[in-house]
């Protein structure tokens, strides 16, 4: 073979393995590369109209048949419904963006049922104003679901939460003059309720009530929310929910009202209203802690019927009475321990046909009584007697009123 011929198969064979390696290396680089799933749909919403080409229920369909994530693009001021719109079923993941400030969504002529009828998984709404839902705006019956930067007002329920739903993120989101502002069916694993604004809903702000107990143990997280001037601000039965770090004002009945067991309320600030603080009724081992109450016109914390109750720590100044301990479990002691309770304008502590564990509270400056103590005289003529432990108090002697004989004291109670 000449030496040219052996030159040219030579270099021919370089600019082949020259090849292939770009070609290997172009692969690995898109292999590397992220890129849309394939199937993935964006649709824009340009027709404030209920129906026809660019409105929301068109886009919801479009969404609804894609095969794979899919985002939806509200691009008018206002969008009026007026018949049911399809449910949202993309379990690839559907976001739903409204990209004009206050985008809004009038139900107003919608019959009934839901606005938005999440059941798909991994579902997103952002930026929207839901009003006049003549029932639920968003009913949520799937996995992976987050509400942001919205706005829900004047419907019968915001957000409505079944038993199969999870991993639920609600943050940063304004619920006002709805009848119920957030409602949980049941526990729900990994569900948070976080920075949000309740305002004026007429019977609850976060309502999560089922008829008998809930075993599954995943607590509903209610955290650094504002509640404010709502019938009543959390309404928990049955439901384990953490209310952690919130602010509560202005509730015209209780800021919050416990029914059942599974309840942790700890590090909230209420304050005005014209009724009570926390009521725990017929509840178990549920924890009251850290909490500031100021400026209530009936009780801060009022444990009922309860067993194991633990009231801890908490602050109370300037409201018409401290806690109250009425008709509980003589078994199952209730305890307040640790608690301060500054210029109450009536009794500090009440304690009411119950024998709780009262430990090293204080009592400050009271209009009335430190403590009073009191039998309950039941309709059919039946006596309960109030018989509370009391241990390392600091309450004043002559501030303390026991109205039966019954009280039983352990230890003495220091003076001021």
């Amino acid at each position: 073979m000449s030496t040219n011929r052996r030159i040219l198969l030579a270099v021919g064979v370089f600019l082949l393995l020259g090849a292939l390696a770009l070609l290997g290396w172009s692969y690995e680089i898109k292999q590397g590369a992220p890129q849309e799933a394939a199937g993935a749909v964006a649709v824009n919403v340009t027709s404030s109209d209920d129906r026809g080409p660019g409105t929301l229920r068109e886009a919801l369909f479009i969404v609804a048949a894609a095969n794979g994530k899919a985002s939806v693009s509200i691009k008018v001021k206002t969008v009026t419904i007026k018949t049911a719109l399809p449910p949202l079923v993309n379990s690839h993941g559907v976001r739903i963006v409204a990209q004009q400030s206050g985008a809004e969504i009038d139900a107003q002529g919608l019959g009934g049922g839901p606005v938005f009828d999440i059941t798909g998984a991994n579902t997103s709404l952002e930026g929207l104003v839901l009003r006049n839902c003549p029932a639920t705006a968003i009913l949520l019956r799937a996995a992976r679901f987050h509400l942001q930067s919205s706005t829900i007002e004047s419907c019968d329920v915001g957000v409505d939460v079944a038993e199969n739903a999870s991993d639920v993120l609600l943050e940063h989101n304004r619920f006002a003059n709805n009848r119920v502002g957030v409602r949980f069916a049941a526990s729900s694993r990994n569900a948070a309720v976080v920075g949000n604004t309740f305002l004026k809903d007429k019977d609850a702000g976060l309502w999560a009530v089922r008829g008998e107990l809930d075993v599954r143990g995943s607590a509903i997280t209610v955290r650094e929310n504002h509640f404010n001037g709502d019938r009543s601000g959390v309404v928990a039965g049955n439901v384990a929910v953490l209310v952690e770090r919130n602010e509560f004002a202005d509730t015209p009945e209780v800021a919050v009202h416990l029914v059942g067991a599974g309840a942790v309320i700890r590090g909230n600030h209420i304050s005005g209203g014209a009724a009570m603080g926390i009521v725990a009724e017929n509840a178990r081992e549920a924890i009251i802690e850290d909490n500031e109450f100021d400026h209530l016109a009936a009780y801060a914390i009022m444990v009922r019927g309860s067993a194991n109750a633990l009231v801890h720590a908490n602050r109370v100044h300037n409201c018409g009475y401290g806690l109250a301990f009425v008709l509980g479990d003589p078994r199952n002691p209730s305890s307040a321990v640790e608690n301060t309770i500054i210029e109450p304008k009536f009794n500090g502590i009440d304690v009411i046909g119950d024998s709780p564990n009262l430990r090293r509270n204080q009592v400050l400056r009271p209009h009335a009584f430190a403590l009073h103590v009191a039998d309950f005289q039941q309709p059919g003529g039946q006596n309960v007697r109030a018989r509370p432990v009391l241990e390392g108090n600091n309450f004043r002697a002559d501030t303390v009123q026991v109205a039966s004989e019954t009280a039983q004291v352990s230890g003495t109670a220091r003076q001021q």
